[in-house]
């Protein structure tokens, strides 16, 4: 089959394609978004999934244009069949991370649009390694790492779809029926493949050049360590995917990251040449920091998604410290809320900025999307009882809260002694040093009890005020050394 003439489309603003090709006169991104802003306020996002999702800047690029634009169009427009799309995670870690969600936030639309969405664990291809975006292989990871770690990221997602059904759904439905969610790990399919077979099929079908010529592979080449032929193969798997998926689950969308452009070009070429069938490929942005650098495991700077290595107060923090630059671009991305509400919530920032409420809402539904109800509930706990000295907070806090909020924190298991007093306390804690340096440390005001400062260190401990009712202390000694105390037998 011959390479369509037109490559790929930016969603969201016109871009040039590769040189030696045609520009697309008016990018189909173009339509679609004057299309949208030409409907009544009120019916914005309603012309179709791809409409939608261009205006709100999830899909940024759709491969190849020309069929998109006569076929993808036609086939996403409500009232249609549904179709399958799907998106593949490496468990290279035990845990996603807000860079993995986008991709997921993709597939959560196209399942709300009606349509079968695929969770694929890349089980089988997290032990080669994608080489995209990276400078250098990653360390192999041996076997049984790898089953932990895709056990580990199938719940995270199994979490997060049963997340948003429970809590995002249903208030949003209104009688509509949400597609079916499947999660599967390629380890099924690519383990079973014999190599002998695989390179005589879907290897005889990938050309050398295309492959060689993705900016990934070129820049690997040219790097001191070259690159293994492990990592040339991995799009080649990674297309297998896709054909795997077609022909066993008709699925003809696959989604990914902005940097996964090349793989999915490369699943696009397999199936087409061995099924004749049009299949498509959608992008969505990268996240990135202040400085530009991509959010992830590779750069050390990961917010993961897993309570263990992220907690939902730290998480729900992230998303309310972003700048007023990007609140509004983030609302759209990772948010479900209409985009006539987000206008609505920018009006009112522009109004009251002292309020921070795009930055609040916007961790709001991030923080319940990943951890549930409950976990946006621990999450305002904790920001009560840190930035606000909540007395009531610190009470209703579990263990668990505590040791989140406090990870750095010593804690000290202590008894309540008759006559017992700050100064003890703060000594049978090893808070703060013997003799009179200690001493002065309190009456200087540089110790406060569950957020409350003390200054005399004969001040009897009382239960209710130094002592909560969860019998648990939050002692802290100058502005951020923290230290829980936890009563027994009181």
């Amino acid at each position: 089959m011959a390479a369509p003439t037109v490559l790929w489309l930016r969603c969201g603003r016109a871009a040039g394609l590769w040189s030696g090709l045609r520009r697309v006169p008016q990018p189909l991104s173009l339509r679609l978004r004057r299309r949208a802003h030409e409907q009544p306020r009120r019916a914005r996002g309603a012309g179709g999934l791809l409409a939608a999702q261009c205006e709100r800047g999830l899909f940024q690029e759709v491969f190849p244009a020309q069929s998109a634009e006569e076929q993808l169009l036609e086939l996403l427009e409500p009232g249609r069949p549904p179709l399958t799309a799907y998106c593949g995670f490496d468990p290279t870690a035990d845990s996603l991370h807000v860079g993995h969600l986008l991709a997921v936030m993709g597939l959560l639309h196209f399942q709300r649009a009606g349509h079968t969405v695929i969770a694929v664990v890349g089980g089988a291809t997290a032990r080669l390694g994608d080489p995209s975006g990276r400078e250098r292989a990653r360390e192999p990871l041996p076997a049984e790492r790898v089953r932990a770690h895709a056990r580990t990221l199938r719940a995270g997602l199994e979490r997060l779809f049963e997340n948003h059904r429970e809590l995002f759904w249903a208030a949003a439905a209104g009688g509509r029926s949400l597609g079916r969610a499947v999660l599967l790990d390629n380890s099924c399919w690519l383990d079973r493949e014999p190599l002998l077979d695989f390179l005589g099929g879907a290897g005889g079908r990938l050309r050398m050049g295309t492959l060689l010529s993705r900016q990934s592979c070129q820049a690997r080449l040219r790097s001191p360590d070259g690159m293994s032929l492990a990592e040339f193969l991995y799009p080649a798997l990674q297309a297998y995917d896709f054909l795997h998926l077609h022909l066993h689950h008709g699925c003809r969308v696959q989604l990914g990251g902005a940097d996964q452009m090349g793989n999915i070009m490369s699943g696009y070429e397999l199936v087409t040449k061995m099924t004749g069938t049009d299949v498509f490929g959608i992008t969505v942005p990268l996240i990135t920091n202040t400085t530009g650098d991509k959010l992830g495991k590779t750069a050390g700077n990961a917010v993961w998604l897993n309570r263990d290595k992220t907690s939902p107060f730290e998480l729900y923090q992230f998303f309310v410290r972003q700048q007023d630059n990007i609140v509004e671009k983030y609302l759209k991305l990772f948010t479900f809320i209409p985009l006539e509400e987000i206008d609505h919530i920018m009006e009112m920032h522009a109004k009251e900025p002292e309020k921070w409420g795009p930055q609040k809402r916007l961790a709001a539904e991030v923080t319940k999307l990943v951890h549930g109800r409950e976990g946006l509930e621990s999450a305002k706990r904790c920001t009560k009882a840190l930035y606000h000295s909540s007395v009531e907070a610190l009470e209703a806090m579990s263990d668990q809260e505590l040791q989140e909020l406090f990870k750095q924190a010593p804690s000290a298991e202590l008894m309540l002694e008759p006559g017992m007093n700050v100064l003890d306390l703060c000594r049978k804690a090893n808070a703060i040093a013997d003799g009179p340096s200690g001493y002065q440390k309190i009456t200087r005001g540089g110790v406060s009890i569950n957020g409350i400062r003390v200054t005399d260190p004969e001040t009897v401990l009382i239960l209710g005020q130094h002592i909560l009712k969860n019998g648990v202390s939050l002692l802290r000694i100058g502005k951020k050394n923290y230290y829980i105390i936890r009563w027994l037998k009181l």
